[in-house]
């Protein structure tokens, strides 16, 4: 305010000065060429009549005249008779004269004419006599513009002082003005003594201090509720303006998004949205509810699949929520694989079943085939029946039911039944299968399912060895775990497959193993049951020279 009064008052006083010099200069030029053409057509009618009177030798008694006025004497047809100044005979033809053409036409001719070069100016005046010549007055005065440097410099000074009085002035009484309202106490605003003109403002403000107290209480409430909601929300919620800044965010958006430390050390208000993310399914979401119209995307961000819905809301930007759908995605994913496999395995077994049966019954087949018929649909049957029972035990294990017994089990004793079990076929491939390194160690857990498991992992052993193979099993105990270890000398399991291998119907090399029979869910039964029971299952092979399967699990002392 003080720099502004200042300003104005200086502006003011240089502003005032100009105007008065240029008026005053003006005011000036117009008296002096006023007076000047008043005295040099005076002059012209008084040399006039002279001339008239006395005759050309009059002419001659003008020598010297020149040092203020020159005189000319021009006839009809413009050449010049005379000259207080020149030699009239080398004087140029003054036909061209505008106030020589004035003078002939009307009896007098005015006019005068700028020197750029000597920044004077020279009136004219011209009056036809009546022997039809004409007689003409000049006189030269200095302009405007050849005074204006001396005219400035005054100008200036004046100026210089009139600037430096009104600073002076204008500080002091600024600083009388400004002091009251500096010392105003704004927390009890009608308590200040000061200007009366004042007293409306101050009362505004005290009701307007009581308002924004209120309204600051109740944000600061709503704000301290809204962020105790958002911040123990799982979802991701995000509220952006229209410019795509972020107004408010909370901690499950940014651990969503993987924004990085920038945005929980620094705040994140006022930023672009498009720094927490920039892939081009959340920018194009969040510009299209920015410009009001509702969006939504999913975006695959650290290996989880976030579902992105974004809203408008009107006059005041976007709310974007994030909802981790990656269980779900991963759930829908294995169900329709699920679904497609065993709409496959089941079709497979039953159209073999169909055709013989159909053969049967229509009398087609001889009498000498029928065992081998009903012995292949017997084998169909038993394999449907196989697929069934490990479906319905792999989806006991998705639901991880705590009802099954658990009861201290023998590792040693299980290896043995699972290799007796093997033993028929690894006699048909020729496979040495033998326990290698039998520690007794004891395991919590659901006898059935530990049974499934290491049956599953030995008969692998066996159904993917080479022909005249060997396979061994070990069990160790290692630091509170008890591991079974199963070796194969087989084809081997490339690198790249290992991490599938425990998927539900997938097997390595499909077009190779195409003669195994299996139901392909041998090993997801045992991924899912070492879980079950608080342990895990690995793989290891180099995917040409054998393979070996260990399975970890808690022992009943653990």
């Amino acid at each position: 305010m003080k720099k502004r009064i200042l300003l104005f008052s200086c502006l003011l006083s240089a502003f005032s000065i100009a105007l008065t010099a240029v008026l005053s200069n003006c005011v000036f030029y117009l008296d002096l060429a006023e007076k000047t053409q008043d005295e040099i057509a005076a002059e012209a009618a008084y040399i006039g009549a002279a001339l008239e009177r006395s005759g050309p030798e009059y002419l001659e008694t003008l020598r010297g005249y020149g040092e203020r006025s020159r005189i000319t004497l021009i006839d009809g047809d413009g050449a010049v008779l005379y000259d207080s100044q020149s030699d009239a005979a080398s004087m140029e033809n003054h036909g061209d004269r505008p106030e020589f053409r004035a003078a002939l036409a009307d009896g007098e001719g005015r006019s005068r004419r700028f020197s750029d070069t000597i920044r004077e100016e020279t009136w004219y005046y011209a009056e036809r006599l009546e022997d039809g010549s004409v007689l003409r007055v000049a006189r030269t005065t200095g302009s405007v513009l050849a005074s204006m440097p001396a005219i400035l410099l005054v100008t200036l000074a004046i100026a210089a002082a009139a600037i430096a009085a009104a600073a002076a002035i204008g500080a002091r009484v600024t600083e009388l003005i400004v002091r009251p309202i500096n010392r105003l106490n704004l927390d009890s605003p009608e308590e200040n003594a000061v200007y009366d003109e004042l007293a409306p403002l101050l009362s505004r403000m005290r009701r307007q201090s009581e308002t924004i107290s209120g309204q600051i209480a109740e944000i600061r409430q709503k704000q301290i509720e809204f962020s105790a909601i958002t911040e123990n929300m799982r979802e991701g919620l995000i509220v952006i303006d229209r410019d795509g800044c972020v107004l408010s965010c909370n901690g499950s958006a940014l651990a969503l998004l993987q924004a990085g430390r920038a945005w929980t050390e620094d705040a994140p208000l006022r930023r672009n949205a498009l720094a927490l993310n920039r892939s081009e399914a959340f920018s194009s979401a969040v510009g299209k509810a920015a410009s009001g119209d509702s969006a939504e995307a999913m975006l695959h961000i650290g290996g989880r699949h976030i579902q992105l819905i974004a809203n408008p809301v009107e006059d005041a930007g976007a709310v974007v929520m994030l909802l981790d759908v990656t269980e779900r995605e991963d759930r829908e994913k294995l169900r329709r694989e699920f679904t497609a496999n065993v709409s496959h395995e089941l079709k497979t077994p039953l159209t073999s079943i169909s055709g013989y049966a159909e053969i049967i019954v229509s009398g087609l087949a001889k009498k000498e085939d029928l065992p081998r018929f009903a012995k292949n649909i017997y084998d169909e049957a038993q394999r449907l029946i196989n697929l069934i029972g490990d479906i319905m035990l792999l989806s006991k294990l998705d639901e991880k039911d705590p009802s099954p017994p658990r009861e201290s089990i023998g590792l040693r004793a299980l290896a043995l039944d699972a290799i007796s079990r093997a033993g028929d076929a690894a006699a048909r491939k020729n496979v040495e299968l033998a326990l290698e390194d039998g520690a007794e160690v004891e395991v919590e857990g659901v006898r059935r399912i530990l049974e499934e498991m290491i049956f599953n992992i030995v008969d692998n052993a066996v159904k993917y060895n080479v022909e005249g193979g060997r396979a061994s099993v070990s069990i160790e105990e290692s630091r509170g775990f008890a591991v079974v270890r199963v070796s194969d000398t087989g084809v081997g399991i490339a690198p790249s497959e290992q991490p599938r291998i425990f998927e539900r119907f997938y097997r390595v090399d499909k077009s190779r193993n195409s003669s195994v029979e299996g139901t392909g869910l041998g090993l997801s039964i045992v991924k899912h049951g070492a879980l079950m029971h608080g342990g895990e299952v690995e793989v290891s092979s180099d995917g040409h020279s054998g393979s070996v399967v260990s399975l970890r699990l808690p022992t009943a002392r653990a």
